[in-house]
């Protein structure tokens, strides 16, 4: 077998990769550049010969420096319309095909970093891996009518081009040894949030069948505020209005420092801080997804959602001012994130939850808490009862495993659980980070060899923690059922019960874990179609 195979716009050659067949920076979409740029995706344009598949392709134009790991690639090109694929075998096996969007606030990352390289996760599942590039920044998710000229398309680059990457996945995985008709999206922090808006988009119906939304909430901007966002930015390039012409001729590098400049002003009330979004833009978007969601619109799709416990303590690592947070500041961030509660209420309740649990109740113990479930866990949970109305295929998971790192002042933070799902938490430049010194293979360094399904208290290798999330997430891709022998049974999520895998130092189902706190929460934001609640006032 010569490893190569017609896609697209002419030949790819693969290469043997620890007894996977991989296939590197193959592109899915001509490069978005020039009279390209903010326009959707257009075929590949054909080459000659057969092209080598050895490396993976640029990244998408990003902040410097981009590369986070040894190995990452470094070359940034707005030719970034590229996606990778690893298989067990260039057969007809139709295995379950897995694909990955990456995170990165919307702004940075790339599909070819090693974190994401699926070896493992392919080789012991038996399942063929994708990972997509896609349009970041301006670049992926500006948005303004002056940009919809001639095309009626005016937002949401990033989107489509994931689109058009599922539709190549439809036409060719199956040279690659997979199964179009068994195609399950999965995606981390930004990547999952483009994943939840998928769920509402009529064109992304029907290329997938299951979804995995890791940390991914459905957050968009409504058209109005996208146009004021476009408005703000090209002041940062000197320009009076949006317009094309001159936003095409700008180089990539200036939309990104722009776009930087932008994003370090303070976010208005109960949003984010990054200032570009999906875009509820009427046609790619035509209404929110929780409320797409909410009227069925993801009813034939099967679904994970899960959260990390302590996520917010990701963010402070480039915000110093957490460690040293006060009263006021505390008050001031609640404010903030969640200005449709008193922070009074929000101060007083969690610290006596926290307080109960014995957990740290100080000012940033309580942000970590309350922060993580204001932008992820509790929009997060929303999104799964949205989905539970119309779907009882609805699963979901809280992920405790905390870090080593920096004291262990991190906890369950954000983004820990990639490495686990993925199989790379051993890996150099990661390990530090997910298990510290050692052989690398225990939490804290106690316990024996454990099993996942043991019961609470036991502790768990973290190779134990892999296998068991990598086995959920090939049993889901294979069967929409994420139960497994290393898990058991993973009963569906209701907003009644809320039956929930917890992946940490033990592995099993709690009823409604971590629930308490969100008391706050479910009084202004009830679960959409729970015991008779309506939507509330987020995420709608």
């Amino acid at each position: 077998m010569d490893g190569t195979v017609a896609v697209d716009g002419g030949w790819v050659r693969g290469h043997e990769d620890g007894g996977l067949w991989a296939f590197l920076g193959v592109p899915y979409a001509r490069a978005p550049r020039g009279r390209l740029r903010w326009r959707p995706p257009q075929r590949p344009e054909p080459w000659s010969g057969v092209r080598d598949a050895r490396e993976p392709g640029p990244l998408a134009p990003q902040p410097l420096p981009a590369a986070s790991l040894p190995g990452d690639p470094v070359e940034q090109s707005e030719d970034c319309l590229h996606l990778s694929v690893w298989t067990p075998g260039l057969d007809a096996s139709r295995r379950p095909v897995l694909v990955w969007v990456h995170g990165g606030g919307f702004t940075s990352g790339t599909a070819g970093s090693v974190i994401y390289r699926p070896r493992r996760l392919s080789a012991e599942g038996d399942v063929v891996v994708v990972n997509v590039n896609y349009r970041l920044g301006a670049l992926g998710f500006l948005a303004h009518p002056a940009l919809g000229s001639g095309t009626g398309v005016s937002a949401n680059w990033a989107l489509l081009d994931q689109i058009a990457a599922l539709r190549w996945v439809r036409d060719h995985i199956a040279s690659f040894g997979g199964d179009p008709s068994k195609v399950t999206v999965f995606g981390e922090s930004a990547g999952a949030m483009c994943i939840s808006a998928l769920l509402a988009a009529p064109d992304a119906r029907g290329l997938f069948g299951g979804a995995i939304v890791q940390s991914g909430p459905p957050y968009t901007l409504s058209a109005p505020r996208a146009a004021e966002v476009a408005a703000s930015f090209v002041r940062e390039l000197g320009m009076p209005e949006v317009s094309r012409d001159a936003l095409e001729a700008v180089p990539p590098q200036e939309l990104v420092a722009a776009l930087g400049a932008l994003s370090r002003r303070p976010p208005r009330a109960g949003e984010l801080p990054q200032p570009l979004l999906p875009v509820v833009d009427g046609a790619t978007l035509p209404v929110t997804p929780i409320r797409a969601v909410s009227g069925g619109a993801a009813a034939s799709v099967a679904t994970i959602v899960g959260t990390n416990r302590d996520e917010m303590t990701f963010f402070a690592l480039s915000d110093p001012s957490t460690h040293a947070m006060d009263r006021a500041s505390l008050h001031e961030r609640l404010e903030r994130s969640a200005p449709y509660v008193p922070s009074d209420r929000v101060v007083d309740h969690y610290r006596g939850v926290l307080s109960k649990r014995g957990e740290p109740a100080t000012p940033r113990g309580l942000w970590v808490a309350a922060g993580s479930d204001i932008v992820f866990r509790w929009p997060s949970l929303r999104l799964a009862a949205a989905l539970r109305a119309h779907s009882p295929r609805t699963y979901v998971y809280l992920f405790t495993w905390e870090s080593p790192a920096f004291g262990g002042t991190l906890g369950a933070t954000h983004a820990l659980e990639i490495p686990f799902v993925f199989g790379t938490y051993a890996d150099p430049g990661i390990s530090p980070f997910v298990v510290g010194g050692g052989d690398g293979a225990e939490t804290r360094g106690g316990g024996g060899e454990g099993n996942a399904s043991a019961g609470p208290g036991s502790r768990i290798r973290a190779d134990t923690l892999s296998a068991a999330m990598r086995d959920s997430w090939v049993s889901f891709a294979r069967s929409l059922d994420p139960s497994n022998s290393a898990v058991g049974r993973w009963p569906a999520w209701d907003g009644d019960e809320r039956a929930t895998m917890v992946f940490g130092r033990s592995v099993g189902v709690e009823r409604a874990p971590r629930n308490d706190e969100l008391a706050v929460w479910e009084s202004v934001a009830p679960l959409p179609g729970v015991a008779g609640m309506a939507s509330g006032p987020t995420g709608d």
